[in-house]
């Protein structure tokens, strides 16, 4: 979710710790098996993304809208991830410039994805607390705004990086290998700006999540009251908001997993040899970089039958189904 304080987009880098290159015997085959993972879970994004498309009610629903931006930033998120495995796979040498805007839109896509938990949240709580405003507030027309205001705030720390590197570095088209966030920058102070922004990002998104998580567990019980044990309309849709806002904070807990590859990444470079760490390195970058910008999304979105059945349909290339789902 939010990137870590040294830049989790960074890839397990190929070279060993004192620089120098790795055997050139097997690389292709090597670098085949590792991205299989990768471009495996590309691929489900992607699928997810075109079937939410395939639908044009989504298009009309603030709540599939939102949904979709979760999947793009997401699956962004995993392309950039991907891009820098390859470029530290195969040894290839990026300006420093080049490296720096790569290292800093991944953040940026890094950081919408959180923000767009916080906005699912709300959609579910003015849906349950506000019924009668749902309509007027949640339209696809505000929902865009929303997302614009979104990205604004989700590029402010890495346009703030990036301006202060043009402005002190005198060397920005340097050839930087391997491409890392903190070879690349160089400057201590971009580190703890990115701690600073990461710190408040997270608090600001999970105390939004947990106040619309109470609020709709309030609204549930004061609807399980009034009528039969819960079993009214309004009760039983504050129940199901109440499950979708605890699946958006397990989602954030998914996204923050990947900031801790960095440390755990360190750790294993100082825990065992060059081969040994490069191999549970890249373990890592799967477990906690990709596989958990793959499954957020998916958990969410097979919840929902129709969705789940159009994915279903897409998924197998329509193998297993008679005909194509309904949209």
């Amino acid at each position: 979710m939010i990137p870590a304080p040294e830049g989790r987009l960074e890839a397990p880098s190929p070279m060993s710790q004192n620089g120098s290159e790795p055997q050139n015997s097997g690389v292709a085959a090597k670098a085949f098996v590792s991205m299989t993972p990768c471009l495996l879970c590309l691929y489900v994004n992607g699928v997810m993304l075109f079937s939410l498309c395939r639908r044009p009610a989504s298009l009309e629903s603030s709540r599939y809208l939102l949904f979709g931006h979760l999947l793009l930033s997401d699956s962004l998120h995993l392309l950039a991830c991907v891009a820098l495995y390859l470029v530290a796979v195969a040894r290839a040498r990026l300006g420093r410039l080049l490296c720096v805007f790569l290292l800093l839109l991944g953040d940026a896509v890094a950081k919408a994805s959180p923000f767009t938990l916080a906005l699912m949240s709300l959609e579910r709580y003015v849906a349950v607390c506000l019924p009668l405003r749902h309509a007027g507030v949640s339209t696809p027309r505000r929902t865009g705004a929303t997302l614009t205001v979104v990205w604004c705030v989700a590029a402010v720390d890495p346009v703030s990086e990036l301006l202060y590197f043009l402005a002190l570095d005198d060397r920005p088209n340097a050839r930087q290998r391997p491409c890392k966030r903190q070879a690349a920058l160089g400057w201590a102070l971009f580190g703890r700006i990115n701690t600073a922004f990461n710190a408040v990002y997270f608090l600001l998104v999970g105390g939004v999540i947990l106040y619309t998580y109470v609020r709709i567990l309030l609204a549930a019980r004061s609807a399980a009251a009034a009528a039969a044990a819960g079993t009214s309309a309004a009760g039983s849709r504050a129940s199901a908001a109440r499950r979708t806002v605890l699946m958006h904070m397990l989602q954030l807990c998914l996204c923050l997993a990947s900031t801790t590859f960095n440390a755990m990444s360190s750790l294993v470079m100082l825990s065992f040899g060059v081969v040994m760490a490069r191999n549970v390195q890249y373990l890592l970058f799967l477990s906690l970089v990709i596989f958990p910008r793959v499954l957020s999304p998916l958990i969410y979105g097979l919840r929902d039958k129709a969705f789940r059945r159009i994915f279903t349909h897409y998924f197998l290339f329509g193998l297993r189904t008679h005909r194509k789902p309904l949209a």
